[in-house]
C-alpha cells in the first residue's frame, strides 16, 4: 500500500500524538516519596502523592500546604517523627479539592511518648501539634490511623466544606502518670460545613472541641478516655460565634464528661442552635451534661456571665451512666434560652444542688 505525502503527514502524526503524554498525563502525575527530602519536588510536580514509610527529622513539618486543586495524598505506611521541643504541626495540609486518604495498613505516629510529661500545652516540655488542617476548602480526609500525638491532634482552621471520616486516634499510651495531656482530637474553629464521621478516639481531652464556626457535625463517633464532646470554649478569640452544631450516633465512654458546652467566663459571642441526638454515654466522672457559663481554663468561677448567649439547644435521647461520684447533670447559666430535651436519661451519679439559671424545656 502506498501513501500520499498528506496521508503519510496525517499517519505520523498520529503515531506522535501516541506516543507523547497526554495533557491529562502531564497535569496528574504520580508519585511515590519515601524520603522527607524528596516531598518538595513531589508537590510541585505531582498532584497524585503517595506517601510511604517515611522518618519526619526533628523540628519539620511534613508540608503539603498549598497542593495544587485536585491532588491526591495517599499514606500508604508508616510515618515517625523525630523529636524536638517546638509548636509544630509535625503535618499540615491545604489546598482545594484535596483528597488525603489513608491505605490499608497506614501509620502516623506522632511519638509523643518522647514529649509527654502529664503537663500537655500547660508547661513543661514545649510540645508540637499534630495535624494542622487549615485552609481545606472541599476537601476529605479519609481513613487515617494516628497515634501517640504530643498534644492535639487536629486543628481545624478557616477551612470549608470538609470531610474527615473513618479516622482512628489512639492515644491510649497516655493513661498514665506524667502521661499525654491536652491531646483534644479534632479542634474546630473558624470553618463552616465540617463533617466528621465514624472518628474512633481514645485520649486525654476533648473528643470534640468547637470553639467557632458554622455547620458542623460530628456523626458515629466513638470517644473514649477524655473530656467528652464540647461546644467550647467559646469567647476570648477574634472568632466566637459557634452555629449550626449536630452531634449524633456518637458513644462517650471512660471520660470526664459527656456533652459539654462552655463558655468563657466575662467573654462576648454566641451559641446557637445545637443539636445532640442518639447519645450514649457510659461510666463518665464529673458531669453527664454540663453547661456551664463560668468557664477559666482549669478553673471555673461558679459564678456565669451572660455575654456569650446559649440558644436553642436540643438533647433527643440522650442515654448513660455517670460513676457514684459524678454529677448527672449541671446547668450554670446567665443567658441560655429556647431549650428541648426530649428522651434524656442520664443516672447514677448525683443530682446537682447548685444549678442556675436553668433554661425553660431543661432539666438539672
Amino acid at each position: 500500500m502506498r501513501f500520499t505525502a498528506a496521508a503519510l503527514a496525517i499517519v505520523l502524526e498520529f503515531a506522535v500524538a501516541l506516543a507523547a503524554p497526554t495533557d491529562l498525563e502531564k497535569r496528574h502525575p504520580i508519585c511515590t516519596v519515601t524520603s522527607f527530602s524528596a516531598l518538595s519536588s513531589a508537590k510541585s510536580k505531582c498532584t497524585t502523592i503517595t506517601i510511604g514509610d517515611m522518618a519526619v527529622p526533628a523540628g519539620k513539618t511534613l508540608d503539603l500546604t498549598n497542593l495544587a486543586t485536585g491532588t491526591q495524598v495517599i499514606f500508604t505506611g508508616q510515618v515517625t517523627f523525630g523529636y524536638k521541643e517546638w509548636s509544630g504541626p509535625l503535618i499540615s495540609v491545604s489546598g482545594t479539592q484535596i483528597s488525603v486518604t489513608g491505605a490499608p495498613g497506614n501509620l502516623l505516629n506522632g511519638c509523643g511518648d518522647m514529649w509527654w510529661d502529664g503537663l500537655g500545652g500547660n508547661g513543661g516540655k514545649t510540645k508540637p501539634k499534630f495535624f494542622f488542617a487549615h485552609k481545606m476548602i472541599n476537601s476529605c480526609i479519609t481513613g487515617l490511623n494516628i497515634k501517640n500525638t504530643p498534644v492535639q491532634c487536629f486543628s481545624i482552621n478557616r477551612s470549608d466544606t470538609l470531610t474527615i471520616d473513618s479516622v482512628t486516634i489512639d492515644n491510649s499510651d497516655g493513661d498514665v502518670t506524667n502521661g499525654g495531656h491536652n491531646t483534644d482530637a479534632f479542634d474546630v474553629g473558624s470553618s463552616t460545613n465540617i463533617i466528621i464521621n465514624k472518628a474512633t478516639v481514645y485520649n486525654q481531652d476533648d473528643c470534640l472541641a468547637i470553639n467557632s464556626g458554622k455547620n458542623i457535625s460530628f456523626t458515629n463517633g466513638y470517644c473514649s478516655g477524655g473530656h467528652g464532646v464540647s461546644i467550647g470554649s467559646v469567647g476570648g478569640r477574634s472568632d466566637n460565634v459557634v452555629q449550626g452544631v449536630t452531634v449524633s450516633g456518637t458513644t462517650v465512654v471512660n471520660s470526664d464528661n459527656g456533652i459539654r458546652i462552655k463558655t468563657v467566663y466575662g467573654a462576648t459571642g454566641s451559641v446557637s442552635d445545637i443539636n445532640y441526638t442518639n447519645i450514649t454515654m457510659n461510666n463518665i466522672r464529673n458531669y453527664g451534661v454540663v453547661i456551664e457559663q463560668d468557664y477559666q481554663n482549669g478553673s471555673p468561677t461558679g459564678t456565669p456571665t451572660s455575654g456569650v448567649p446559649i440558644s436553642d439547644v436540643n438533647l433527643c435521647n440522650v442515654n448513660g451512666t455517670v460513676a457514684s461520684s459524678g454529677t448527672n447533670t449541671y446547668i450554670l447559666c446567665a443567658s441560655c434560652s429556647n431549650f428541648t430535651w426530649s428522651g434524656v436519661s442520664v443516672t447514677g451519679g448525683k443530682k446537682s444542688t447548685k444549678c442556675t439559671g436553668v433554661p425553660y424545656g431543661a432539666s438539672c
